[in-house]
């Protein structure tokens, strides 16, 4: 009987901390936007690592995404919202920088360039602090 009370004891002990360490880990979904640079870090990780984990919050309402090429190309929030979830976990094979070229207490201009093997894509990215969140408004693509 002593037995299957100290059983009994030890599932309620090991469940309780299980229960309080799951409870302590931050939730996955969560991403810090709190600075222009943790909003851009996560732009960058979206493009180039294929992480789709708080995108929605990432972007901006009225973001659109400018590409220069032979013809410019215009994509609203849901189309690159659609897109970079279709890329979800795809790593491109690139070295990335970032430099923000611009910035103020709610307004951030940042250089985002991604140097593949026979060409560089380049991103001029326009950021915002909308009531303490920043977030990603425009994005101005060209190749070189």
């Amino acid at each position: 009987m002593k037995t299957l009370v100290k059983t009994f004891a030890a599932a309620a002990l090991i469940a309780i901390s299980t229960f309080a360490m799951a409870a302590g880990k931050p939730d996955k979904k969560t991403i810090n936007l709190s600075s222009a640079t943790d909003a851009l870090d996560h732009y960058v990780d979206i493009l180039t690592e294929g992480q789709s984990i708080g995108l929605e919050q990432l972007l901006a309402s009225d973001f659109t995404q400018k590409s220069q090429g032979a013809n410019i190309k215009t994509n609203n929030r849901s189309e690159v919202i659609d897109f970079l979830k279709k890329q979800k976990g795809e790593k491109l094979n690139c070295k990335t920088s970032t430099e923000i070229i611009e910035a103020s207490t709610n307004y951030a201009i940042a250089k985002v360039t991604m140097q593949f093997e026979g060409f560089t894509k380049s991103d001029l990215v326009t950021l915002i602090n909308e009531s303490g969140v920043w977030k990603v408004t425009a994005s101005v693509t060209s190749y070189q």
